[in-house]
């Protein structure tokens, strides 16, 4: 939760539409440098003046929000894993990797999709069955 003289201060840097969008996605509002935007439509941001750890931000073009949707150079610099974006690092630019190629599968944890292990062990649980009699 972000104070009253920071959310008007924001309000009066990005506009009103763009605080409702904030206000709406993700609760609170955020202003800072737009540092890049990946091939996917995500635009990322950088504030050093917000708290620690809470000064870069994406902006998700498709708001089904799952780490999946970064590229893996976006993703290093999110996560502070390295200090310049793949806009400004030579070794990490879109484009100039292997993985780069590959399309981004999102996550299907507690979906039907879902990775299930192939099991040879024997149950030692069954589930139980119900045996329904015909009505007569």
């Amino acid at each position: 939760m972000s104070t009253i003289t920071r959310t008007l201060s924001n309000l009066r840097k990005i506009g009103i539409k763009e605080y409702i969008m904030q206000m709406v996605y993700i609760g609170d509002t955020k202003y800072g440098r737009l540092v890049g935007q990946d091939r996917a439509g995500n635009k990322y941001y950088e504030n050093m003046q917000e708290l620690p750890l809470r000064t870069r931000w994406v902006d998700y073009k498709k708001h089904d929000y799952d780490a999946s949707q970064i590229e893996p150079g976006w993703h290093a610099w999110i996560s502070y894993a390295v200090d310049k974006p793949p806009s400004e690092d030579p070794l990490l630019r879109t484009g100039d990797n292997k993985w780069d190629l590959q399309k981004a599968v999102p996550n299907f944890t507690a979906t039907s999709g879902n990775y299930i292990t192939y099991n040879t062990t024997k149950q030692k649980v069954r589930s139980w069955e119900p045996q329904a009699v015909e009505r007569q």
